[in-house]
Order: C-alpha cells, then sequence, then structure tokens
C-alpha cells in the first residue's frame, strides 16, 4: 500500500514537473482522476460524478479513460455541462474555458456540497475554486485553495497539500 501512494506521487510530481510529451487536456485529465486518491469526502457512494464545462477535449478524455470504469467500488461518471445552471450533484466541477460569472453560478449553487472546483484559469482560485491548474515556466503546477476546501467539506491529505501551491 505504501509502495502504491508513493508512486502515485511521483506521477502527479512528474506531471507537475513537465507537461512537453503530452497535451495539456491529457495532464488535467490524469491529475485530476489523481487527485481523487487525496481528497476524502464525506458521504460514500457507489457511483463518482465528475462534470466538465468549458472544455471538451479533458471531457472525451476523461470520459475514454475513466468513464464507466470501477475503482474504489466505486463507478466513474463523467458528464459534459452545457449550463451553469445544470442542477445534477457532482463530486467534481471541471472548468475550462469559462466565465467569471459562469463559475459564480456554479459555485453559489454547490455552496456547501462537498464538491470539488477545479479551474484553469489566472485568478480563479482567489474566486474559490478548490484546485487552479497554473503554468509555472514550462510546468504544469496546480494552487491548492485551502479555504475552498474546507467550506465544501473535503479533506486533502498532507501529500497533495505538500504538492500544491497553497493559498
Amino acid at each position: 500500500m505504501k509502495k502504491l501512494k508513493i508512486a502515485s506521487i511521483i506521477v502527479l510530481l512528474s506531471m507537475s514537473f513537465t507537461h512537453k510529451n503530452r497535451p495539456e487536456h491529457e495532464l488535467h485529465a490524469m491529475m485530476l482522476y489523481n487527485f481523487i486518491k487525496y481528497i476524502e469526502w464525506p458521504v460514500s457512494q457507489h457511483e463518482f460524478t465528475i462534470g466538465v464545462i468549458g472544455n471538451s477535449d479533458v471531457f472525451n478524455t476523461l470520459n475514454q479513460w475513466y468513464g464507466g470504469k470501477i475503482r474504489g467500488g466505486k463507478k466513474f461518471k463523467i458528464v459534459e455541462l452545457k449550463s451553469a445552471r445544470d442542477s445534477q450533484p457532482y463530486h467534481i466541477i471541471y472548468f475550462g474555458s469559462t466565465s467569471k460569472d459562469e463559475f459564480r453560478t456554479v459555485k453559489e449553487r454547490v455552496k456547501n456540497k462537498p464538491t470539488l472546483l477545479i479551474t484553469n484559469k489566472s485568478g480563479f482560485a482567489q474566486l474559490g475554486s478548490a484546485i487552479n491548474f497554473k503554468k509555472v515556466g514550462n510546468s504544469l503546477r496546480f494552487e491548492l485553495n485551502q479555504q475552498a476546501i474546507s467550506e465544501a467539506n473535503l479533506k486533502v491529505s498532507s501529500q497533495l497539500t505538500a504538492m500544491a501551491i497553497v493559498l
């Protein structure tokens, strides 16, 4: 078990250092999936739902690689959101090309719910995204907003926190 955790950390770290060999949407999909290992949701269900808004490439990659697969007794369901007003509950919502207004609409809709909001736009971590992808030189890194995590009633492992740019 310890070897599996170390291997997962190595995968996340290697993805955060360079993204020359893979398209960015594939890195986002891989990292998003790996974040799940380091976050604890308060309610355990048999289905784990990930919503994607504003990035068909990330949606298609997540759906192809993980959609319908079972991990840890949970079946992964990947949904492409067409509107920020979608009312289905999600464990994770990933925002690609989205406006601040769309983000704020979703953020208000999931307020105090165990939904991890992940973005890919400068300044969105400060708006309340729990995780925000950020390019630092030639590396893809991520910001971790601890207040947003706390407000969503989620728990993050210290291993993930150690790899993040903590806000």
